[in-house]
């Protein structure tokens, strides 16, 4: 895209909220890793730069590589956190370390109100973020401080000629309340940058490369989950390549009670009439699944297994060459492994579609919302006209009930798990607050405990309940329940559900916890 902010990303897990805030300006983001050279070519397209955060000291020896003709390249650039810090270093400032650490909230008060802090006032105070050991002690020749705090004395600064601005805080998170206003001063004022990305160009731009990529002659297979990614994802490639689109189902074993069936009514002949293909692999998988525990081998196995599947459906279809997924960014994040050129962001978790991946595939992959969130896909189904009924379905795991079920999976303790899940969402539903919830689903955990039924003594498993809000899946919140919902639930769970006498509640957020167990 020609008006594109490039964020270099530095390890910080704040870096695709910063994406999140610029595209909610209409203005098209991309994270890239922070190693990424100057050249011409990464150039292309690029009206301003954003340094993110990160965990590193600037001055490590094994400090996260960077291309310092970034700062030569005439674009304006922002550094947040981590990259004030690298800013002040590369241009000839001083850092301190140690003495001044700033984490949580901070008062900051704006010292001139040119640049990011237009519409702010000289003197005024504000709250703001910070996460940070090390700070600038003394600005680079030819800028000026903007904003102290007591942890910070430089808590931000400018050049104004070169367009160069940078701030200790993160402006990002919701904490610094006026941390958008920043971000947009420089995005819009600043950089100058035209709000010129909406739906309708990711739709088109979505379309042209699916049409570039799958040419004339050749067909591409969608694997359908029924959520709402992999279903816009089906839709839209339809668009573009018609019946040359292959929608495969994988009835994995894995699935909630009646996934199937509604998956074929809402997707098939009498739904949005894709052109959808049914594959029974359910004995496969758990057979696959047979003795594994560990998580990270449950999703490798489920995702060599899925693309087994795959691979031998396109057999049947022919001249396949692609195979279209409905990943999105954040899965992208929870799988990025660290790298010497990528800030040392940690490994969460491998997604199926992601990490879990073989090495080695017969079939290329077309990603389209791989740099997308949820809700931005959901407004790419909104104007594609899914129904929708469709887009505010619950996120649910590729791997499905294998990553609610702690420990070995058997058809037994998926009966048990599928029984109990019903009736939450029976509940949660029926008191209207489906729509409020990011996600609400049941998890069987191996643990057996002391129960009383009908006077006799019981030692059975327990259901851990987990419900949470959020805005795109990469933080999240437990959810207030009301005690009445979760009374029924409780007691409909163990008085319906055999194999269980003991139901909990998890009230996590995330971080530090993630909002699927495993």
């Amino acid at each position: 895209m020609k008006n594109k902010i490039l964020i270099l990303d530095f390890g910080s897990q704040f870096t695709q909220l910063i994406a999140r805030r610029i595209r909610e300006m209409g203005v098209f983001s991309e994270v890239r890793a922070c190693g990424l050279a100057c050249t011409d070519a990464n150039r292309q397209g690029v009206i301003g730069v954003i340094l993110s955060g990160g965990p590193a000291s600037v001055t490590d020896p094994d400090a996260p590589e960077f291309d310092s003709q970034w700062f030569t390249a005439k674009v304006p650039v922002l550094g947040v956190c981590y990259g004030m810090q690298l800013m002040a270093h590369c241009c000839g400032g001083r850092l301190e370390s140690g003495a001044n650490r700033e984490y949580g909230n901070a008062d900051l008060t704006i010292l001139n109100e040119a640049g990011i802090f237009c519409g702010f006032s000289k003197g005024e105070n504000t709250t703001v973020w910070m996460s940070h050991g090390d700070h600038v002690a003394e600005v680079p020749p030819g800028f000026q401080s903007l904003a102290t705090s007591s942890g910070a004395p430089i808590a931000a600064m400018g050049n104004e000629d070169k367009r160069h601005y940078a701030v200790q805080f993160h402006p990002e998170v919701v904490h610094t309340p006026r941390g958008t206003q920043i971000l947009e001063n420089f995005v819009l004022p600043v950089v100058k940058a035209e709000r010129n990305w909406t739906s309708s160009s990711v739709i088109a731009d979505s379309i042209a490369a699916a049409k570039a990529a799958v040419p004339v002659g050749k067909q591409a297979i969608c694997g359908l989950s029924g959520g709402v990614d992999s279903t816009v994802a089906a839709v839209l490639l339809q668009r573009a390549l018609g019946d040359r689109l292959h929608c495969i189902f994988v009835d994995n074993g894995l699935l909630r009670r009646h996934e199937r069936q509604e998956v074929e009514r809402a997707l098939g002949p009498s739904g949005l009439n894709l052109n959808l293909h049914v594959v029974d692999a359910s004995q496969r998988f758990l057979t696959a699944l047979d003795g594994v525990s560990d998580p990270e081998q449950k999703r490798k196995t489920i995702g060599r297994v899925f693309i087994e599947v795959f691979d031998e459906a396109a057999k049947g279809i022919p001249n396949v060459t692609h195979l279209v997924q409905g990943t999105l960014y954040p899965d992208v994040i929870e799988s990025s492994a660290p790298s010497g050129k990528r800030g040392p962001s940690a490994t969460i978790k491998s997604h199926h579609n992601v990490g879990g991946l073989p090495e080695k595939m017969n079939l290329k992959l077309l990603e389209p919302f791989r740099d997308l969130f949820k809700d931005e896909v959901r407004r790419l189904g909104a104007e594609l006209e899914v129904p929708a009924a469709l887009l505010g379905r619950q996120p649910f795991p590729g791997p499905g009930l294998a990553v609610r079920i702690i420990g070995p999976i058997s058809v037994a303790r998926l009966d048990v798990l599928r029984a109990a899940d019903a009736i939450f969402h029976e509940e949660i539903v029926a008191a209207g607050l489906y729509s409020q919830l990011w996600q609400s689903f049941a998890v069987l955990l191996p643990v057996r405990s002391v129960g009383v039924m009908g006077d006799g003594r019981t030692y059975e498993e327990t259901i851990a309940l987990r419900a949470v809000t959020s805005e795109d899946g990469m933080t999240a919140d437990w959810a207030y329940l009301p005690h009445d919902v979760l009374r029924r639930v409780s007691n409909r769970i163990i008085n319906q559900v055999k194999g269980i006498n003991r139901v909990v509640l998890d009230i996590s957020s995330k971080p530090p916890a993630t909002i699927e167990w495993e």
